[in-house]
């Protein structure tokens, strides 16, 4: 079983940076990848962001590309979420994921584990 925490959010003026962490721990698969989503008040989970774990590849959504980074640690087993110039409309409950291959996915039924969630809110 895989756990994940995630910590890091906040309230921040419009413009403003914050940096998402997902401290993970158990039996990870052997090939991953783990990404980040968002879920808005009334509105879907979104995409965010998704990392190869063991070659660091990476994959944005649009609406965050140029703004937002997403990274890893492997020795500390913990991804990141650097969120620069923050919008009123990147406010969501933030996710990290975890899923078996290294394939793009995009879609919430390709992860396996979930993390709680961290509530990020611009106000403008």
């Amino acid at each position: 079983q895989v756990q994940l925490v995630e910590s890091g959010g906040g309230l921040v003026q419009a413009g403003g940076s914050l940096r998402l962490s997902c401290a993970a721990s158990g039996r990870m698969f052997s090939n991953y990848a783990m990404g980040w989503f968002r879920q808005a008040p009334g509105k879907e989970r979104d995409f965010v962001a998704l990392i190869n774990w063991s070659v660091g590849s990476t994959y944005y959504s649009d609406s965050v590309k140029g703004r937002f980074t997403i990274s890893r640690d492997n020795a500390k087993n913990t991804l990141y979420l650097q969120m620069n110039s923050l919008k009123p409309e990147d406010t969501a409950v933030y996710y990290c994921a975890a899923k078996n291959g290294i394939s793009i996915a995009t879609l919430e039924k390709a992860y396996d584990y979930w993390g709680q969630g961290t509530q990020v809110t611009v106000s403008s």
